[in-house]
């Protein structure tokens, strides 16, 4: 059997319980807004408030009660954001959420599955995770669940086409992240009269120059459990993007593009070029990548003298820092740059990613999550809370993120020509985790290139076939 068709990127309530209807809806707020922007920027299409056509054994009462088990893979200070954005939806529903957390969602997901216990809904880093079990149809399709007419008002096509598979709508996306980010303390680089790069030749010679002068250039830290290796990737996905291009970045996920074709074996290369011979542009070298949790890899910033001067992650980390002791100060200890344009052919190109919400058990509190979750007031509240997160509703304006830095991000997304989604998130789970594996091979030993791109063609050649 084929892979299923994975859809590629580019009013008044009508619930008739009102504990889960008019509470959620939230008048159009004046003057322009961030995510109107960021859909004229991809392109998107109009549409409303996901909207439930059931309320199940809610009655009249007002109060639909009962629990959403979920499983995701949140921690620290995200899982706290998502507390805060569904205590609304508990006070108003009485509807409980019931949170597991685990980095190695895969595995876990799939046991609870096949042990006829799966969670009502999971949270994951998006749909490529969920392609077996929507093959297998262990996972509920939301067209006949859902009002889809009123999601498509504050959503764009865009964003509801990344949650279909063969043309029915097993996804719901809450919230984004912006990839290809570069963070420094501007304090470091103001001491040192570093200025920030505007092109990739800038780039090389900033971190050459921070080199010649004893310093390190940049942080890694690849560590992340079971996932290990992802922000590795994350590097190797804007330079493909960046260097090849948007035609052979979709070919590439699709698994059309080979491993080992010239374009994307040029972008290791041109990570390569980033890590260093030997890397002796990366603080600590191999042993400190490898061993360096993902969230801890900016301290490096902050430690006086620096230990490096630049770190690399997507918007979501200023979570992280702000875990930090002492807590570095947005637009004071750190601010952020986008990593420079490879090849300006696709200039302003970014690698975008997002929360999945999936519907796992059909109850109508798992509707009534799903529906809230498509909300402003839902998506209002984490991105006031901050962490990097950038809303998908549209009417969520640009103004309520809470500082300089935030708004920033969401100014790139303006700004930004390309956009795609992430694609690592997009492949089947067997060829996202042999691409993890192969960032960690890559960043201890980078002349096994060949080799390693050799293995990941041949996991290709197996992973997007049907189970």
């Amino acid at each position: 059997m084929r892979r299923p068709r994975l859809a590629a990127m580019g009013s008044e309530p009508g619930t008739p319980c009102d504990a889960i209807g008019h509470a959620w809806v939230n008048p159009a707020k004046g003057g322009a807004t961030m995510m109107g922007r960021l859909i004229r920027v991809l392109a998107l299409v109009s549409a409303g408030v996901l909207g439930l056509s059931a309320c199940g054994t809610a009655g009249t009462s007002g109060k639909l009660g009962g629990t959403v088990h979920v499983l995701g893979t949140w921690s620290g200070a995200e899982k706290e954001s998502f507390d805060a954005v569904m205590k609304p939806f508990t006070d108003q529903t009485g509807v409980k959420i019931s949170f597991e957390a685990t980095r190695d969602l895969d595995a876990i997901l799939q046991t609870k599955v096949a042990a006829g216990n799966p969670p009502d809904v999971t949270a994951a880093p998006g749909i490529g995770t969920l392609i077996k079990l929507v093959q297998q149809g262990k996972v509920v399709t939301l067209d006949d669940k859902l009002d889809t007419s009123q999601l498509n008002a504050n959503y764009g096509a865009d964003w509801i086409n990344l949650g279909k598979v063969d043309g029915k709508l097993v996804t719901l996306y809450a919230w984004a992240s912006l990839k290809g980010l570069v963070w420094y303390d501007p304090k470091a680089f103001s001491a040192k009269g570093y200025q920030v790069p505007k092109t990739w030749d800038e780039l090389m010679t900033l971190q050459n120059k921070i080199k010649s002068d004893g310093g390190k250039p940049w942080c890694v830290a690849l560590e992340s459990q079971a996932a290990s290796g992802w922000p590795g990737s994350d590097w190797h996905k804007e330079i493909v993007l960046s260097q090849a291009g948007p035609t052979v970045y979709d070919s590439w996920w699709q698994g059309k593009t080979k491993w080992s074709s010239a374009e994307i074996k040029q972008a290791w290369q041109t990570w390569g070029q980033i890590l260093g011979a030997g890397d002796s542009n990366v603080y600590g070298g191999k042993q400190y990548m490898i061993a360096t949790t993902f969230g801890d890899g900016g301290q490096g910033l902050f430690s006086s003298p620096p230990k490096c001067y630049m770190f690399n992650q997507g918007s979501f980390i200023t979570s992280f820092f702000d875990g930090y002791t002492p807590k570095p100060t947005a637009g004071t200890d750190y601010a952020v740059f986008p990593l420079p344009d490879v090849n300006t052919a696709n200039a302003g190109a970014h690698v975008v990613s997002g929360d999945a919400f999936v519907m796992t058990k059909d109850t109508p509190q798992a509707r009534a999550m799903l529906k809230y979750l498509a909300t402003a007031e839902a998506q209002d509240i984490w991105v006031k809370r901050g962490g990097g997160k950038i809303a998908i509703n549209k009417q969520v304006s640009l103004s309520d993120y809470p500082d300089a830095i935030s708004k920033s991000l969401a100014q790139v997304v303006v700004d930004t020509k390309i956009a795609r989604y992430d694609a690592g998130d997009l492949m089947p789970s067997d060829m996202r985790n042999a691409y993890w594996s192969a960032v960690l091979k890559f960043a201890q030993d980078q002349s096994k290139l060949d080799t390693i791109l050799s293995d990941l063609d041949k996991t290709q050649a197996t992973a997007y076939a049907s189970p």
